[in-house]
Formats: C-alpha cells, sequence, structure tokens
C-alpha cells in the first residue's frame, strides 16, 4: 500500500445551522455514531493531530464540526473535509436540544452533496444496540448512489480474540480501530486501512490493501 501522509489539517467551523456550514466545493466524510462511541479520539488519529475534542463526558459535542484537511498519496495531494457529527442517544440532554439537533442533522445530511462517505462508529462491545441499528436504516434510505457507508468499530481492543474473530467473521466489509490480533486481515483493523477507506470512498482510490 502507498503511504499516506497527512500534509495539513485544521479546524474550520463549528455549525448549529445550515448557513454556518463552509461551501460544498470538496468531497466530505462524516463520522457519526453514540456518544462517547470514540468519534473525536478516531478523528485525532486519523488525522495524526490533536484536533477534535475529545471527552469522558457524553453529548458534550453540540454542534457539526467541521476540519479541512490535505493528504499525499504517493504523487497525489488530496483535500477534503472531515464532519464530527453530534453524539446519538444521550439522555442527560434536553428533549428540546435533541429534537434541534435531530432537524439540523437531517437536513445537513440530506442537503450536502458533498458528503460522500459516512462512518457509522460502533462500539465492539456492543455490535447490535437497538439505536445503532437505527441510524443504519436511516442511512441506508438516506444515502445517494454516489454516496457509501462503512462502519468502524471502536474499543476493539476490549475484546478478546475470539470475540475479535468472531465479529470479523459476521461484519467482514467492515473496519477497527485496532486489532489485539495478528491473523486478521489488515483491511478490518488498522489505522492504515481506515485512512485507506477514507480515500477510496471520496476518490474512488483503490489499493491492493483496499479492494
Amino acid at each position: 500500500m502507498p503511504p499516506i501522509k497527512v500534509l495539513q489539517s485544521q479546524f474550520l467551523c463549528a455549525a448549529s445551522k445550515l448557513e454556518h456550514c463552509p461551501p460544498m466545493h470538496l468531497p466530505e466524510v462524516v463520522f457519526l455514531g453514540r456518544s462517547n462511541v470514540g468519534k473525536s479520539t478516531l478523528i485525532n488519529k486519523v488525522l495524526q493531530q490533536k484536533i477534535a475534542k475529545s471527552s469522558a463526558t457524553p453529548g458534550k459535542t453540540q454542534t457539526a464540526n467541521f476540519f479541512d484537511t490535505r493528504w499525499q498519496l504517493t504523487h497525489q495531494v488530496l483535500k477534503f473535509h472531515c464532519i464530527d457529527l453530534p453524539g446519538f442517544g444521550y439522555a442527560k440532554v434536553s428533549k428540546s436540544l435533541q429534537q434541534e439537533w435531530g432537524v439540523f442533522l437531517c437536513n445537513l445530511l440530506k442537503t450536502r452533496s458533498s458528503i460522500k462517505l459516512f462512518l457509522h462508529l460502533v462500539d465492539a462491545r456492543h455490535p447490535n444496540l437497538a439505536l445503532d441499528q437505527e441510524v443504519a436504516c436511516f442511512l441506508d434510505q438516506l444515502i445517494a448512489p454516489t454516496q457509501q457507508v462503512r462502519r468502524i468499530y471502536t474499543k476493539f481492543d476490549k475484546l478478546n480474540a475470539n470475540q475479535q474473530h468472531a465479529l470479523w467473521h459476521k461484519t467482514p466489509n467492515c473496519l477497527a480501530t485496532c486489532l489485539k490480533t495478528t491473523d486478521i486481515s489488515a483491511k478490518f483493523g488498522s489505522l492504515d486501512a481506515i485512512q485507506m477507506a477514507i480515500i477510496e470512498g471520496l476518490f474512488g482510490i483503490k489499493t491492493d490493501e483496499n479492494t
């Protein structure tokens, strides 16, 4: 696999309304999932910079946070946006705010044609929660032919080797943030695999490691 070099990453803006979002001139990847699933942590790893705020308090993120980044793949420079969405399912958030998030997020996801890839983050210890299934169904109904959805398991290192293998065989098209075992394909669990999935989803560039 060609090496990926993150040239630059920066926080672009935090939006709570559609008019606050940046222009749709670059392809975009969306990170979404339940509160405290590890979206900010993964974004920081993917962008190789502590740029997204991560908190132990679920529900802290209340806006759609946009990040601008430039990567180099061999001789190509790839520019795109990452979007960190508010977490779902945080019970202590007021109902009115949850409703506001719902309207804003739905409109954001429906209207931004620049979004090419949705990364649905799921806690590997709880892969079949009703809320995650609801989000998956919502995305299946939402996406256009030019868009893709990939599931990424976070907290994968909390599983033992047998549990990792079982989850991998059940959902082989998914990705994971890390592995304890070395005999599971790198297509499933490595930072490089996640970065290449982003490049493929946004730009259609495939490599031997991500086909």
